[in-house]
C-alpha cells in the first residue's frame, strides 16, 4: 500500500525533503532488537510505500513537488541529488513564476485552477507507479499566503478525482507571534477549506518545535532546518511500519488507526464575540489516542493510565478511543521512542485564539481587499468563521 506525498510551497517542499531523508535514513539504520529477515521485511515495506522504483541504483521518492517559483524545489532537488541514497523523479515537479505576491486568495482562485491540469497530472503519474494506492499525504503551511490557498484547492481536486483514498494534510501551525500580518486569514480560510475536503489533518505547532529544539536538544541558534528535521523525526516515527503478531510488517488503509470525527455540538452555535471557553480544561479530553512504541522494553512499557476512562469523552469507551502499536525494531538512531497521535481538545484554545483575531480584523475590513480583488468575497469569511465556531463548539462539548 503506497503513499503519494504531495510537497506545496517553500514550507512544504523543505519539510518533505527532511521526511523522505529521515525515512530512508531509518529503513537503513542497523536493525537492533529485530532479526535480519524482520529487518529486510521492515525496509522493504518503507520502500514500497514511499519509494518507487530505482534510477542508477537510487529509490525515488513518491512524491510531487509544487511551488510558485523554482528556487526552493531546486534546491530540494540538489539537496536530495546530492545526498546520493535516494532522489525526486525527474518530472516530479511544477514550478511557475508568479506575479502577486504572497496571497492566499491568488493561489486558490487564480493559480490553482489556472495550473489544475499540470498539477493533477503529475500526481496521476505517480499514482499509476504505485501497485495499490493507500492515499495521499500533503505537506503544506497553514498560515502562508499563496501556497496555503493551493494546497487547499490541490486537496480538493485529490477528494474530487481520488475520493476513495485517504487524503491525510500536515500542516505547520504559526507561530503565536506572527509570521505575515494576515496570517489568521489565511489559517481560517485554509482550516474551513482542509475541514470539508481532507480526512484527516496532522497539525505540529511552530511554538511546540522550538521549545524542543531549545529545551530539549539544547539548540542555541536555532534554524528552521533544525525545526523541519524534528518535524520529520516525529512524522517517520509514526508512519514507518510496526510488527504484527503473525511476523510480518504492516500498515493499515487508515495510517494511523484511529477516528478522526468529531460529533456536531449539542447546542445551537454562539457568535463570536459572545463565545467563550468557559470550561479550564485540566486535561485535554479526547475521542482517539494512538501510541506507538519502538525499540527497547517496548513489551514492558506501562500504558494504564490511556485506558482512564476520564481520558475520554463520556460517549467513548477508552477500549473503543485507544490503540497501542508496538515493535522492537527501533527508529532512527533512539535506543527507544514513543509517539502519540491524539484527536483531542488540545488546539481549542490556539484555534480560538486565530479565530478571534481574524474575526477582529475582519470586523474593521482590514485587508480585505487583498482578499476580494482574486475573487474571495467577505461571504467565503462568513462561512468559514461559521464551520470553525461549529468545530471549537464540539470539541468543547467532548468535556461534558
Amino acid at each position: 500500500m503506497s503513499i503519494v506525498t504531495v510537497q506545496l510551497g517553500q514550507c512544504g517542499n523543505q519539510i518533505g525533503f527532511e521526511v523522505f531523508d529521515a525515512l530512508f535514513s531509518d529503513s537503513h539504520c542497523p536493525q537492533g532488537l529485530c532479526s535480519k529477515r524482520e529487518n529486510e521485511a521492515y525496509q522493504a515495506s518503507c520502500k514500497e510505500r514511499f519509494f518507487s522504483e530505482e534510477e542508477n541504483g537510487v529509490p525515488i521518492a513518491r512524491a510531487v513537488l509544487v511551488d510558485m517559483e523554482p528556487k526552493v524545489i531546486n534546491q530540494t532537488l540538489s539537496k536530495a541529488a546530492h545526498s546520493g541514497r535516494w532522489n525526486y523523479g525527474q518530472h516530479s515537479c511544477f514550478c511557475q513564476k508568479q506575479g502577486s505576491g504572497n496571497n492566499w486568495a491568488y493561489g486558490y482562485s487564480v493559480h490553482g485552477p489556472r495550473h489544475e491540469e499540470s498539477i493533477m497530472n503529475l500526481i496521476q503519474k505517480e499514482v499509476e507507479k504505485c501497485d495499490s494506492l493507500n492515499g495521499f499525504f500533503i505537506i503544506m503551511s497553514m498560515a502562508g499566503g499563496t501556497g496555503s490557498g493551493l494546497g487547499a484547492f490541490a486537496t480538493q481536486n485529490l477528494q474530487d478525482q481520488y475520493s476513495n483514498s485517504l487524503k491525510m494534510n500536515q500542516i505547520i501551525w504559526p507561530y503565536g507571534t506572527g509570521e505575515v500580518i494576515v496570517q489568521n486569514y489565511n489559517s481560517i480560510l485554509t482550516l474551513s477549506h482542509l475541514y470539508r475536503s481532507s480526512d484527516a489533518l496532522l497539525v505540529h505547532e511552530n511554538d511546540a518545535v522550538h521549545k524542543i529544539c531549545a529545551k530539549l536538544m539544547n539548540i542555541k541558534q536555532i534554524s528552521f532546518r533544525d525545526i523541519n528535521q524534528v518535524l520529520a523525526h516525529q512524522l517517520g516515527s509514526v508512519f514507518q511500519p510496526t510488527y504484527s503478531e503473525e511476523g510480518s510488517f504492516h500498515y493499515r488503509r487508515n495510517p494511523l488507526g484511529i477516528d478522526w470525527q468529531v460529533r456536531p455540538p449539542l447546542s445551537g452555535l454562539p457568535t463570536r464575540g459572545k463565545m467563550s471557553l468557559n470550561k479550564e480544561f485540566h486535561f485535554n479530553t479526547s475521542i482517539a489516542n494512538l501510541v506507538i512504541l519502538r525499540g527497547k522494553d517496548v513489551h514492558s512499557a506501562e500504558l494504564g493510565a490511556f485506558k482512564d476512562p476520564a481520558l475520554y469523552t463520556s460517549w467513548l469507551e477508552p477500549v473503543h478511543a485507544f490503540s497501542v502499536w508496538k515493535t522492537q525494531r527501533a527508529f532512527s538512531k533512539y535506543e527507544k521512542s514513543a509517539a502519540l497521535v491524539s484527536n483531542s481538545q488540545f488546539l481549542v484554545k490556539p484555534l480560538d485564539t486565530i479565530v478571534g483575531k481574524a474575526w477582529n480584523m475582519f470586523a474593521s475590513k482590514a485587508y480585505i481587499h487583498q482578499y476580494t480583488k482574486f475573487g474571495i468575497e467577505e461571504e467565503d469569511f462568513l462561512d468559514s468563521f461559521t464551520l470553525l465556531e461549529q468545530v471549537i463548539a464540539s470539541y468543547c462539548n467532548l468535556g461534558f
